[in-house]
């Protein structure tokens, strides 16, 4: 009776491991907004589903990193559905208040942009497997505007 369990559980598992799953990519992530309290970045993310249904989204998390050091973070509860068969592209508004760009001085002034990694957990509901999380990463540079680009 176990070797039938055991092998009903293989039998499972593998079928579970081969399944089709959503896949995401970071597209980019640009400076959006530049208000009194904080300074404002969206990141762009391509998630493709495979499935002929929508898929609801649990919630998005984030963490975005300068200088070794986190400067944002949070969640983003409920942030809709992907797609039935198509791609869906999600922005996900990441807020850096001003206080630690101060401290990211030294970086933004040696060549004018700031250097990032930004890593989000896109967390979905699959049926039969259940709640799933696609891990994204994406390091890069964000220049910043001068005053020859503003005039």
């Amino acid at each position: 009776m176990s070797q039938f369990l055991d092998k009903a559980k293989n039998f499972v598992a593998e079928k579970v491991v081969n399944i089709k799953k959503p896949e995401a990519s970071f597209e980019d992530v640009d400076l959006k907004n530049v208000s009194r309290e904080c300074v404002e970045y969206t990141s762009k993310v391509n998630v493709d589903n495979p499935y002929d249904h929508s898929i609801p989204i649990c919630e998005i998390s984030y963490t975005f990193k300068s200088a070794g050091r986190v400067i944002a973070s949070g969640t983003m509860p409920d942030p809709g559905s992907l797609k039935a068969s198509d791609k869906t592209l999600l922005e996900v508004p990441m807020k850096v208040p001003y206080g630690i760009m101060v401290s990211l001085a030294r970086d933004i002034g040696a060549d004018w942009d700031i250097d990032y990694e930004a890593e989000l957990g896109l967390t979905i509901d699959l049926p039969i497997i259940g709640n799933f999380t696609i891990p994204i990463s994406r390091k890069g540079q964000i220049k910043l505007p001068t005053l020859s680009d503003i005039f």
